[in-house]
Order: structure tokens, then C-alpha cells, then sequence
């Protein structure tokens, strides 16, 4: 049985004094990032929480965010992610519907701290409780079942789930990814992904099992990406498509050194298969990997290695084959499994599967009916266990990385007295991979811009449409009166392969 205290525990005992964290000017070996791992874990005990209590953490990448990652749920607590790029009220319903009693963050006093046992701002208080604190061994021994983590998708409103991870969940996905990343001690790994997002710590534990380092990038930027996997002779790292799309650009306008990468994974949303040419171009020497997953699978599900060799053969725009302990199925409506190649609804299965959603038993029965993690993706599987994804079932649009749910954006649309009816829809978008698109029927005259300054204050600004087209006719509505966005949205995808823009 393995949980979160063991991958830091080993790492220090095979790497004590060789660098476990960069983040800027800042260097810890392995005995300093142990050290200062037990000390906060102490000082959040001294808080008076107690096993199962939430922690949460609103920062940018850094080495203190790793500290937290790794101290919370090795004290047998619970750490709770959140997007730094959500809005006051979004940041605020994670915070009450977690029950998180103590906030980690390097933001200014807000009102949705109210009620908290306890803030530590970073780095300054940070600083001092770590400092202040006893590096004492943890007296407490998770098991592999207990929760260690609450991961909201999409945004963090009404509308948002909490993903429950496990320790055993979060361990099976760093056993993974030892094997698809071929992760070795003498590696350095960027951390350019947002730690927030899954992609943001999905190499964490990895690294830190077998003596290997990590580099942060606290806000991504593609020239400082480059700029780091020059300076610290960086080996490999995951991406977003927006990210790999900025780093294609810059690399090829300004060249690094770069020879020291030896992978580029990416993730959270399909690139098209042109960026991923372009990528081969700006990084020849770098093998690319393509990881499909999502948050409830803590998130690899498939992985597709060596990719570049693939573009231009009918393997081209696949997510590739299932990750190790992972089980991958196309059911049909009936939960029933379909034919190879056959279209169907992904399914998954593994120790990876998230235990449920936080306080919503009826959506976890629905989401893991039969033992399998119903993902709302439409896709096929080929003979030799290739998944291809043709359509979202769900109405999440994922644009730049980032899960935005159209209902949490129709909610704020409907709050404007000018709107009548409102449908939101992803549609391509060479950059983002999607963009968020609304039709709008309005009441009354109401300009575009009238909207878009509506919906600044109430969500995050990568959930506001793009594009408002504003009409006078009604929506197209079944016979039941839903609105039939899968109408609206179709002219925008005729002749893609896939929803997703590849």
C-alpha cells in the first residue's frame, strides 16, 4: 500500500542533497523540501485540524505550492486546488462547498475569506509558519482508500463538481507516469501547466519518487518556458495546445538551445494535428506525447507515444492506447459494449477512477454506473486499442486547457433582464482549440458589448463568449422544449474530424 507520504519519504532517502525543486532563484534539495513539508504539516495541525479537515490552495507555481500539495494529504488532510483565474463568488462557492476551514494563497484579502479558520498568505505568513513550526515526523499513516484531494471541474460556481481523489488514486497515476514519461533520476521536469490543473501536477508525485527534479514556470509564458528548459537543461514537460501552439511560434522566431528535450507531452484538449506538426519542426529532437484523460481519472486515461512518427498516417489525431492499469470501453446507450471501431461513449475503469463527486451521490452513481467512469465522450476504438474521439456528449467546451461548462455561462447570461433565451456552444478555434460561442434572443435591444460587461464580475474571463450572435427568431427547441444546440453548433464543424478542431 502506497500513499502520498511515499514518494517524498523515498526520494529523500535516495537523493537527500541532490535538487528536488527550482521555482526562479529559489533551490531546495531533497532534506530542505522534506524539512519544510513537515513543518507545514505540523503548523496545520497546530491550527487544530485533524484528518479529513480541507485545506485551500488559491497560488501560482511554485515550490510552496508543491509543499502544500505533498504536506496536506500526507498529514491526512485534504487539499482543495483552486483555479487562480476564477471569480470572487466561483472562488467563494469552492470554499463553502468544500467546507475548507484553512486557505493557502498568494492573493490579496478578499471577501470569500470570511468565515476561515485560518489564511496563510504567501510567501511572507507562509514563510513564518514554516519557519515557527517543529519538523516532526507524521504521526499519522493514511490509507490508500482516504481522500486526498477535492479537484473541481470546468469553474468552481454552483455548477462545478469536486472531483473525490484518493491516495490510491493520485499513486496509480504517478506509477503511470513513470512508465509514459520513462522518467529517470537525472531528469528535470518543467511544471508550465497551471498546478491548479491536473496537468499542472501531474508529474509531482513521479518525479519525487525516484530523485528527479523539477523546475516551476509560476506563470507560463513562452519564452520563459524556453528560457528555462535552456538554462536548467530541462528534459521534459506537458503542455496545453495553447502553450505548445506559443512555444512553436517563439522557438521558431528565437531559437534556444533546447537538444536537452527529450519529451513534449500535451494534454487537456486534442491538438490539431497541424500544431503538432509544427512542434516536430520547432522540436525535433523531442519526442511528443499525447495524453487523454480528465479529472475524475487523477487524470491519465490513454497515452499515445511517439507521436511525430504518426501525423501523417491513420493514426494521425488519435489519443492513443490505454495507460497501464487502465481500462478503456465504447459502450452504447444500453451500457453495452460496441464493436471495434464502432462509435460509442468512452468508458474507463481503473485504481486511477476517482472515488465520486463531493456531496453528490446521485451524479457519482450516474458517472460510475456498472464500475465504469462514464466520460460523456463520443469516440471509437481501433483493433489495436487506439481511441479516437469524435464528439463530447457533455456540453463542457474546452478551450485553452481550461473546462468551461455552457450551463454556468447560460446562468450568467440569463441573469441580464435583456436576455430571453441564450445557448452556449463551443466552435473550432485554431488558437484555443475551441472558443466559447453564444446565440442570444433578446427581450429588448441589447448590444454585444452590453453583455460582455454583464458577464465580466459574475465568471472567469476564459468562460466569456468570444463570439455573441444576437437574433431575433427563437431558438431551435425539441418537442420537448430543450434547445437543440447540437443545431446550432453543426455548421461550425461540418468536415472536422473531430469536434475538438483536429
Amino acid at each position: 500500500m502506497h500513499t502520498v507520504q511515499d514518494p517524498l519519504a523515498r526520494g529523500t532517502l535516495i537523493a537527500r542533497d541532490e535538487v528536488a525543486a527550482i521555482c526562479g532563484e529559489s533551490t531546495l534539495s531533497y532534506w530542505q523540501l522534506n524539512d519544510r513539508v513537515h513543518r507545514l504539516a505540523f503548523a496545520l495541525s497546530e491550527l487544530g485540524l485533524s484528518a479529513g479537515d480541507r485545506v485551500g490552495i488559491v497560488a501560482g507555481n511554485c515550490h510552496r505550492y508543491v509543499e502544500s500539495y505533498l504536506a496536506v494529504p500526507a498529514a491526512g488532510m485534504v487539499i482543495v486546488p483552486i483555479n487562480t483565474r476564477a471569480s470572487e463568488p466561483e472562488m467563494e462557492f469552492v470554499l463553502r462547498d468544500a467546507g475548507v476551514k484553512v486557505l493557502i494563497t498568494d492573493r490579496a484579502p478578499a471577501r470569500y475569506e470570511a468565515g476561515l479558520v485560518s489564511v496563510i498568505r504567501m510567501p511572507e505568513e507562509y514563510e513564518d509558519v514554516v519557519a515557527a513550526a517543529r519538523p516532526e515526523p507524521l504521526h499519522i499513516r493514511p490509507s490508500e482508500e482516504d481522500l486526498a484531494g477535492i479537484f473541481y471541474t470546468g469553474g468552481t460556481t454552483g455548477r462545478s463538481k469536486g472531483v473525490m481523489l484518493t491516495h490510491r488514486n493520485l499513486i496509480s497515476n504517478a506509477i503511470t507516469a513513470l512508465v509514459w514519461a520513462k522518467l529517470r533520476k537525472e531528469d528535470r521536469w518543467l511544471v508550465m501547466a497551471p498546478m491548479h490543473h491536473a496537468a499542472g501536477t501531474c508529474l509531482v508525485l513521479s518525479s519525487l519518487w525516484i530523485g528527479a527534479s523539477q523546475v516551476m514556470l509560476p506563470a507560463f509564458s513562452a519564452a520563459g518556458a524556453l528560457d528555462l528548459i535552456e538554462r536548467h537543461q530541462v528534459s521534459g514537460t506537458l503542455a496545453v495546445p495553447t502553450m505548445m501552439i506559443a512555444m512553436n511560434d517563439e522557438q521558431t522566431a528565437r531559437p534556444r538551445n533546447i537538444d536537452s528535450l527529450r519529451l513534449l507531452s500535451h494534454g487537456a484538449s486534442p491538438a490539431p494535428v497541424e500544431v503538432l506538426r509544427r512542434a516536430h519542426a520547432a522540436f525535433p529532437k523531442a519526442e511528443l506525447l499525447h495524453l487523454y484523460g480528465t479529472t475524475e481519472t487523477a487524470p491519465i486515461a490513454t497515452t499515445f507515444q511517439n507521436e511525430e512518427q504518426h501525423l501523417n498516417d491513420e493514426l494521425a489525431g488519435s489519443v492513443g492506447q490505454p495507460a497501464l492499469g487502465v481500462e478503456v470501453a465504447v459502450f452504447d446507450p444500453d451500457n453495452t459494449p460496441v464493436p471495434s471501431s464502432a462509435a460509442g461513449e468512452i468508458v474507463l475503469r481503473g485504481n486511477n477512477v476517482m472515488a465520486g463527486y463531493w456531496g453528490l451521490p446521485e451524479e457519482s452513481a450516474k458517472a460510475l454506473e456498472g464500475g465504469w467512469y462514464h466520460t460523456g465522450d463520443l469516440g471509437f476504438i481501433t483493433e489495436a486499442g487506439y481511441l479516437f474521439l469524435n464528439d463530447r456528449l457533455k456540453d463542457m467546451v474546452v478551450t485553452g486547457g481550461e473546462n468551461v461548462y455552457t450551463i454556468e455561462v447560460e446562468d450568467a447570461l440569463y441573469q441580464h433582464p435583456k436576455v430571453q433565451e441564450a445557448a452556449v456552444f463551443g466552435v473550432p478555434d485554431e488558437r484555443w482549440g475551441e472558443s466559447v460561442l453564444a446565440v442570444v434572443v433578446p427581450r429588448e435591444t441589447v448590444t454585444e458589448e452590453e453583455i460582455i460587461s454583464h458577464l465580466r464580475p459574475l465568471i472567469a474571463g476564459y468562460k466569456i463568449p468570444r463570439h455573441i450572435i444576437i437574433q431575433n427568431e427563437p431558438l431551435p427547441k425539441s418537442a420537448a422544449g430543450k434547445i437543440l444546440k447540437r443545431q446550432l453548433r453543426e455548421p461550425y464543424w461540418q468536415g472536422r474530424k473531430t469536434r475538438i478542431g483536429n
